[in-house]
């Protein structure tokens, strides 16, 4: 770890399914990677009080768990829905939750962008890995093309969306994040884990310098037989959401005894939808509860021109995805 810490520009590589990416379009230029693939951090295994997957578990190996499939089904659900077979054979479930957004401004460096060269007082434009730099400075999406941007949390320094599936269905499960650093351990709720972009959109999570990620603890629960991951996007595969909806529930009768939701393509973060879920538990199930759920869900939300079409996208997901993890479609 005090290698880490020691250097600015350091970056941990795992599957490099992202960062490399990122590398080879210099919008991350590092000074140093430190290679963690030896570390024994890729056992799935039961835990008293759930399950706890490592860091280094390839996607592709999570989704295909009997634990997962068994208990987390909307998890294994959420990892096969995203990228393709190929990236999910190389990607990490740690690496999953550090990926960074794909905004187009934020990929182009000829383009402002906020997260990728924030605005410091007096308006120049800051890399951490390159000082200063020239060249325009701000949130080209606020005013240009938003088609695939935040509706919930935005701010005016960035708009861009959290690009993730397994990281909706780890917000509506509960999950727990184990982190390691020059400062020892620590667990972090999942639903802290990410940020919003507030003042500081180059933040996109809550790691401290020099933590490394070690594994994700999900709790029991009894949401198996009523489960669902719905993924709204351009085209069938490969392809980032629209929008996405996670539902984990149990159900008594026609009943919701206790329910989870949240929703994808939406936020700067894995966006959990806590009124909905509220104003579900304890009611029937039926399609007029789930519009009233989907309205209440919507409250805050903001268009920015080209998304406008996500304000209705998004509520007839809510309900859709309910209608089929209730089984009531």
């Amino acid at each position: 770890m005090s290698a880490i810490t020691k250097e600015a520009g350091t970056y941990f590589l795992a599957g490099g399914t992202n960062l490399i990416d990122l590398m080879k379009r210099e919008v991350i230029i590092p000074e140093r990677l430190i290679d963690i693939n030896k570390l024994p951090l890729a056992t799935i295994e039961k835990t008293s009080s759930g399950l706890r997957i490592g860091a280094l578990a390839k996607n592709s190996a999570v989704a295909d768990n009997e634990l997962v499939k068994k208990h987390f089904p909307l998890l294994a659900m959420a990892l096969n829905a995203g990228a393709s077979a190929q990236l999910r054979n190389m990607a990490t479930v740690g690496g999953n939750m550090m990926q960074r957004t794909r905004c187009s401004y934020f990929y182009d460096t000829s383009m402002p962008c906020n997260k990728r060269s924030p605005v410091q007082a007096g308006g120049a434009a800051f890399r951490p890995d390159k000082g200063q730099v020239n060249g325009p400075a701000g949130c080209g999406a606020l005013g240009g093309h938003n088609r695939m941007h935040a509706i919930f949390g935005g701010s005016t320094k960035c708009i861009a969306v959290h690009p993730s599936d397994m990281c909706i269905a780890l917000v509506a499960l509960d999950a727990t994040v184990n982190v390691t650093g020059p400062k020892g351990d620590r667990r972090i709720p999942f639903s802290d884990f990410h940020r919003l972009p507030g003042d500081s959109p180059q933040k996109d999570n809550t790691l401290a310098p020099g933590e490394l990620i070690m594994s994700v603890d999900l709790p029991t629960n009894r949401f198996a037989d009523n489960s669902y991951y719905l993924k709204v996007r351009d085209r069938a595969s490969y392809s980032f959401a629209l929008v996405s909806v996670g539902v984990g529930l149990t159900m008594k009768g026609k009943t919701i005894q206790d329910i989870r939701l949240a929703m994808g393509g939406v936020a700067h973060k894995p966006w959990r939808l806590t009124q909905a879920e509220a104003f579900l538990k304890g009611k029937e199930a039926t399609e007029a509860n789930f519009k009233r759920a989907a309205t209440l869900a919507m409250q805050g939300a903001k268009g920015y021109g080209e998304n406008d079409f996500k304000l209705t996208l998004a509520p007839n997901s809510i309900v859709d995805a309910l209608k089929t993890a209730t089984k009531t479609a």
